[in-house]
């Protein structure tokens, strides 16, 4: 008997490709940020945290005494240049509110949906965060995280 169990087959209690019941590989991450259609939750280890990451920045920037030094800071470029050398110019930093107050079932089979509004205690509230950038032709709006993949190109001041 170990650790409160006793069984005759064969396996190992200890991470790895073929972890056990008893075991984790990895420590895992319950939040689910709210992103954009289509964009994906990262999953490398250096962005497990990227929604706390943001989350703190949304808290603290709009009370930053000195906003630039905040993004330099927080390691977001002023002029940016995408993997296809597409330069991007920092214009604005958007906080929003958003507040879901109903849901939408679709009729099984397709051919409609049902909608409820929630009640006070299963509303929700997400504040979001874009930085909007300009390349040339259009102002495209980027994530903390994906500004942060931008190579910084911003001239020395």
């Amino acid at each position: 008997m170990h650790l409160g169990h006793d069984h005759d087959h064969p396996h190992h209690h200890h991470g790895g490709a073929n972890a056990g019941h008893n075991s984790r590989t990895s420590a895992s991450q319950w939040q689910t940020p709210h992103l954009p259609p289509g964009q994906k939750v990262a999953s490398g280890p250096e962005e497990a945290d990227v929604d706390l990451v943001e989350e703190a920045f949304i808290a603290s920037f709009p009370d930053a005494a000195d906003p630039t030094s905040f993004l330099r800071l927080a390691g977001v470029p002023f002029v940016g240049e995408t993997g296809d050398g597409t330069k991007l110019h920092l214009l604005r930093v958007e906080i929003g509110q958003t507040t879901d107050i109903g849901t939408l079932t679709p009729h099984v089979g397709g051919g409609g949906h049902r909608y409820d509004p929630l009640p006070a205690k299963l509303t929700s509230q997400r504040r979001t965060l874009a930085l909007a950038y300009f390349d040339g032709a259009a102002i495209l709006r980027l994530s903390l995280a994906e500004a942060r993949t931008l190579t910084n190109v911003t001239p020395p001041v």
